[in-house]
C-alpha cells in the first residue's frame, strides 16, 4: 500500500498519498520502460511536477500483449468458471472501497478532482460498476435453437481475447473500473493505458488487482503518450478488441489504425456537445440547479455537460437572471478544501483551449453573462462561464470546449427545440425539463442522443447503458451490453437424428 500524509490543510482531514507507483505494470510486476525514458506529472493545482512516469512506447507495448496474450491463451482467467471470476472480483471490490480515499486523492492531486464530490460519488459508482461485473461473471449464457430439417443449433459466448483499454483524463480511476470490469467478467485479458495528463490511480488499481488475486498478465497498465504508447496499442496485429474514451478527432485516428491493422473490434465514447431543453411549464428553480450541475460537474470536463441550454421564451428572462445569480455561488478553489464546487483544469493545455473558446464567443458577438476568467494567478483555475445571445453556428454552440463554459439559448416551440438540439455532430446526451408528459415522450423520442434524462441529468446507473449516437461513437459502457462487447458469438450445429421433437 502507498505511504500517505495528511493534505496540511486545517479545513480538510483528507490525506494525500505519497506517490510509489511510477512504473509500468506487466505480468504482475512494476516494471521500467524499455527506453528508461519519464516524463512529468503536474499536479493542476500548483503546476509544480508530483512524480516522475515510465515512459512507455511500442516495445513496452508488445510486452505487455505478450503477457496478456500468454494470460488469455495458457492461463487460469478465462478457463475459471465465471463464479471464481466473479469471486475474485468482490475481493477487487473490498480493496476498493478499503482504499477509496487513498484512489481519490490521487485523482484530486493529478486531474483536480473535488475530493469530496469524488469520495461522495465517483469512486462509489466506480466500486458499483466492478460489483455489477463481478455479479454478471457467472450469468454469460448461449441460446438453444430449434432448426429446420434434423439439427440443432447453439451459440456460445466466448471471451474476444486480449483487449486494449485507452482511457482519459477526466475520470481517471472510474474510466479504469468502466474498462476494466466487464472485460474481467467476460474473462478477457488486456492493456490499459491511462491518459498522460493522470497516470498515477491506473497504477495504483493494477496493484489492488494484484492484491486481490487477479493472475498475472490479466491486468496490464503501460503509462506513455497517446502518439507512441496510444498509437502501439491501436495498431497492434495481436490486441483483439480496443475500447477507446476520448476526443472524436482522437477516436477516428484509433478507429483508422484499428482497421488498417489486424480489424480488431472498436468500441468507441467520444465527444458531446449535449443540449438540456427547458420548457415553460419547468419549475424555474430546479431547474436552474438543474442546469449547474449538468454544465459544471467536474469541471465541465465531462463529454455528458449540458453546454447547450435551450430556454423556452416564457420564462427565459426569469431563468437567465436566477441561473446568473447561483453561478456566481459556485465556489473555486483547492479541490482538498471541503467548501470548493469546482477544481482546477487538468492542465495547462486545457486552460489555455477554454480560455480561448472564451474570447472567441466574445468575439463573435456572444454576452458574457458571468464568469469568463481565470480565477487564480497560481493553478489551473476557471470562473463558471455563462454566455446568452449565442446563435447556433459560433464556436462556442458547436465545439466541444470540456470546460466550465455554457451557452444559454431563447425558442418558442417543441419542433424548433428538437431540430436546434440535433443540429449537431455530436449524439451523446440530452437533457428535457417539463411537467407535460406527452412533450416529455415525443421530444425523448424525437432527440438523436445515446441517453436522454427528463427532469434530472447526469443519472448513471451500472445497468443502464451508456454511449453515442454520430461522431459521439458507438458501443455502450455499463448494463450487459456494456459485457457482451468483450464476448465472442459462436454458432454450433449438430444433427438430430430419429428425434420424435425438432
Amino acid at each position: 500500500m502507498a505511504e500517505i500524509h495528511s493534505n496540511g490543510s486545517s479545513k480538510s482531514s483528507a490525506k494525500i498519498p505519497k506517490i510509489k507507483f511510477t512504473k509500468l505494470f506487466i505480468n504482475g510486476e512494476f516494471v521500467d520502460s524499455v527506453s528508461g525514458r519519464t516524463f512529468e506529472t503536474i499536479d493542476p493545482r500548483t503546476e509544480e511536477v508530483i512524480a516522475n512516469i515510465a515512459e512507455g512506447d511500442k516495445e513496452d507495448v508488445d510486452l505487455a500483449v505478450k503477457a496478456a496474450r500468454f494470460a488469455f491463451d495458457h492461463g487460469p482467467w478465462p478457463r475459471m468458471s465465471g463464479s471464481e471470476r466473479g469471486r475474485i472480483m468482490m475481493k477487487f471490490v473490498d480493496l476498493v472501497q478499503e482504499n477509496l480515499e487513498e484512489l481519490v486523492a490521487l485523482d484530486a492531486i493529478d486531474a483536480g478532482k473535488v475530493f469530496e464530490q469524488a469520495k461522495a460519488g465517483e469512486m462509489p459508482f466506480a466500486a458499483s460498476i466492478l460489483r455489477y461485473y463481478a455479479g454478471a461473471a457467472d450469468k454469460i449464457h448461449g441460446k438453444t435453437m430449434k432448426m429446420a430439417n434434423q439439427l440443432q443449433g447453439y451459440t456460445l459466448h466466448e471471451p474476444i481475447g486480449v483487449v486494449g483499454h485507452i482511457i482519459p483524463w477526466n475520470f481517471p480511476a472510474g474510466m479504469f473500473f468502466f474498462k476494466t470490469s466487464p472485460a474481467m467478467a467476460a474473462g478477457c485479458t488486456m492493456v490499459v493505458k491511462p491518459a498522460e495528463q493522470t497516470p498515477l490511480s491506473a497504477l495504483y488499481c493494477a496493484h489492488l488487482a494484484k492484491l486481490a488475486g487477479i493472475p498475472d498478465g490479466v491486468i496490464n497498465v503501460i503509462t506513455g503518450f497517446g502518439t507512441t504508447a496510444g498509437a502501439a496499442i491501436s495498431s497492434h496485429m495481436d490486441i483483439d478488441c480496443l475500447s477507446f474514451t476520448g476526443s472524436t478527432e482522437v477516436g477516428r485516428v484509433v478507429m483508422q489504425a484499428a482497421a488498417t491493422s489486424n480489424l480488431k473490434a472498436v468500441s468507441l465514447e467520444l465527444g458531446g456537445k449535449s443540449p438540456l431543453i427547458i420548457f415553460n411549464d419547468a419549475d424555474v428553480d430546479s431547474t436552474v440547479n438543474l442546469t449547474l450541475l449538468g454544465g459544471f460537474a467536474n469541471k465541465g470536463e465531462f463529454c455528458v455537460c449540458s453546454s447547450r441550454i435551450f430556454v423556452q421564451e416564457g420564462i427565459y428572462e426569469e431563468f437567465i437572471t436566477k441561473l446568473a445569480r447561483n453561478a456566481k455561488g459556485i465556489n473555486v478553489g483547492d479541490p482538498f478544501d471541503p467548501s470548493t464546487h469546482q477544481g482546477p483544469q487538468v492542465d495547462k493545455q486545457q486552460y489555455e483551449k477554454v480560455l480561448s473558446y472564451i474570447e472567441h464567443g466574445k468575439r463573435q458577438g456572444a454576452t458574457l453573462l458571468t464568469g469568463g476568467k481565470p480565477w487564480e494567478k497560481k493553478g489551473y483555475y476557471i470562473e463558471p462561464t455563462i454566455f446568452t445571445n449565442v446563435t447556433d453556428d459560433m464556436l462556442i454552440a458547436t465545439d466541444e470546449i470540456f470546460g466550465p463554459v455554457i451557452c444559454v439559448f431563447k425558442f418558442k416551440t417543441v419542433e424548433e427545440a428538437i431540430t436546434r438540439a440535433n443540429s449537431t455532430r455530436y449524439g451523446l446526451a440530452a437533457g428535457i425539463a417539463t411537467k407535460d408528459l406527452n412533450i416529455a415522450n415525443t421530444v425523448s423520442r424525437s432527440l438523436h442522443a445515446g441517453t436522454v434524462w427528463i427532469n434530472c441529468y447526469l443519472a448513471f446507473d451500472a445497468d443502464v447503458p451508456y454511449g453515442g449516437y454520430k461522431g459521439s461513437g458507438f458501443g455502450r459502457e455499463f448494463g450487459m451490453e456494456g459485457l457482451y462487447k468483450y464476448l465472442q458469438v459462436k454458432s454450433v450445429v449438430t444433427p438430430v437424428h430419429n428425434s420424435p421433437w425438432l
